[in-house]
């Protein structure tokens, strides 16, 4: 009779464990990063497609950025555009904190390598079922130059999350 508890319990056990790690899992709907090799050009646009069918929820859509010591700037500005399955095209202009005043960056990571998770929208809302294209590229420039950057250094990874 014990060794059938034992069981039972142990069963019950590994169902909650399982029922914890899935419900704690806040890897969101979508979440894809794309390599930079060399510098992020600035022809180079970074574009992920995501499906939505749920209309309903509001999501927090976010750009991660990972860098290296070779990063030469204290922030970080973008072009974000999202073209949604139908309908007219949005853009967004974003600057982002990247590093302190002392030039230390800021972001997650022990090595030199830093991981910057940076909040695009809070409260989005995908209106329409489909594929939603978004599309990021970098607007960097150096004060009084209207050309900008042509390659930016220390970039090596950009990503889209979606939860």
């Amino acid at each position: 009779m014990i060794k059938k508890q034992n069981k039972s319990f142990f069963k019950q056990l590994a169902l909650l464990v399982l029922l914890v790690v899935v419900s704690c899992n806040n890897q969101g709907f979508f979440n894809e990063y794309q390599s930079v090799e060399s510098g992020w050009k600035k022809e180079d646009l970074k574009t992920f497609d995501f499906e939505s069918l749920d209309t309903l929820s509001q999501r927090t859509a976010y750009i991660n950025v990972r860098t290296n010591n070779e990063y030469p700037y204290s922030n970080l500005y973008l072009i974000v555009k999202m073209f949604p399955p139908e309908g007219t095209a949005t853009v967004d202009t974003l600057q982002y904190q990247m590093a302190n005043a002392d030039g230390s960056m800021l972001g997650t990571g022990f090595t030199d390598i830093k991981e910057h998770k940076l909040v695009w929208r809070k409260n989005l809302n995908l209106k329409k079922q489909g594929v939603y294209k978004v599309e990021i590229e970098h607007a960097i420039r150096k004060v009084n130059e209207v050309k900008g950057d042509a390659v930016l250094n220390g970039i090596t990874e950009i990503g889209l999350e979606v939860q």
